[in-house]
């Protein structure tokens, strides 16, 4: 597979999203990136904006397994992982896999969950791999997870910890549609009864496994030369030394804006990177990776507002 069969088929799958889904462009081509860069997205809005179902979508669109897991109080990681359940008839243990061996995992509304069962996703998200009573067990290779949680409600939820939250390529904040887009989903869904679900818009795989595997491979060689690798370390090392952010990003987060920069070329039909590929995904990279200072809490600071001034100053190669 070559670049413009990934420019291809990049479209073809926004093509099939916009059947069912009215707006959220960027969101999709993120999602889009996070796919062909073996990366996990969470997603982040407010009840009603369409964050599950645009996981279902998107899932729809590929030829993949695809598993759902409803993130509660009382979930336990054996619920996630499986467990090893002993067989009377053949007196030996028998591994029961749970929802996680899958290839697409809906991990929906994910913060409200306690950290010990969050803490069965830690493994899976960085090895593609768990471990059940001391015997690893490897997932699909196409593992990936997209989850979602709502930042509003404040009782009976888990803020993600840190760990959790640096094994995501992005964080992408699901917003309210514009007041046009907000007619036509009215006007569209006004008309359906029942559950939506993509089936009722004839959403058609448009990858397979295979297909998958050949296109993350050619982003793989996307060129990524001296210069844009020395300016990525220099915006993720800046996130560090800024008095704005207590903690900056981690050389993990530089590491996956830098896979994620080759996929945003490959899928623009580019196979190398530019400065600007870098900058346009430098947010959602970072804004879950850094934490504000007391002093910039108290200014009323925004992460994202911070990353760009960052960006900005930055010097990035011509």
């Amino acid at each position: 597979m070559n670049i413009a069969d990934i420019n291809a088929l990049g479209g073809r799958i926004r093509a099939e999203m916009a059947k069912a889904i009215i707006g959220q462009d960027d969101t999709i081509d993120h999602m889009l990136i996070a796919l062909f860069s073996s990366g996990h997205v969470l997603l982040e809005g407010p009840p009603g904006t369409a964050k599950t179902f645009m996981a279902q979508c998107f899932a729809a669109c590929l030829s993949l397994d695809f598993g759902r897991i409803q993130f509660t109080p009382d979930l336990m990681p054996g619920d996630i992982i499986g467990s090893n359940l002993f067989n009377f008839q053949t007196s030996e243990f028998t591994l029961t896999r749970g929802a996680i061996f899958t290839d697409l995992l809906l991990a929906d509304e994910i913060n409200r969950t306690p950290p010990k069962t969050q803490a069965a996703l830690l493994e899976a998200m960085q090895e593609r791999s768990v471990t059940l009573d001391g015997t690893r067990h490897a997932l699909s290779r196409h593992f990936m997870v997209v989850a979602t949680q709502n930042p509003i409600e404040q009782q009976g939820v888990y803020p993600l910890p840190e760990a959790q939250l640096d094994r995501f390529l992005f964080k992408l904040l699901v917003g309210y549609p514009s007041a046009e887009e907000e007619t036509r989903i009215v006007a569209e869904y006004g008309k359906r009864t029942g559950a939506q679900r993509p089936s009722a818009f004839a959403i058609q795989p448009q990858v397979s496994g295979d297909e998958l595997v050949a296109a993350r491979a050619a982003v793989g060689e996307v060129r990524l030369v001296e210069d844009v690798v020395a300016y990525i370390v220099r915006l993720v090392r800046a996130t560090r030394e800024t008095a704005d952010f207590e903690s900056g990003a981690s050389p993990r987060a530089a590491i996956m804006l830098a896979n994620a920069a080759r996929a945003r070329a490959a899928l623009q039909g580019r196979d190398y990177v530019i400065p600007d590929d870098v900058k346009q995904l430098a947010a959602s990279v970072l804004r879950h990776r850094t934490l504000l200072s007391p002093a910039a809490e108290i200014e009323g600071r925004r992460v994202e507002a911070i990353v760009a001034e960052l960006v900005e100053r930055t010097e990035a190669p011509r």
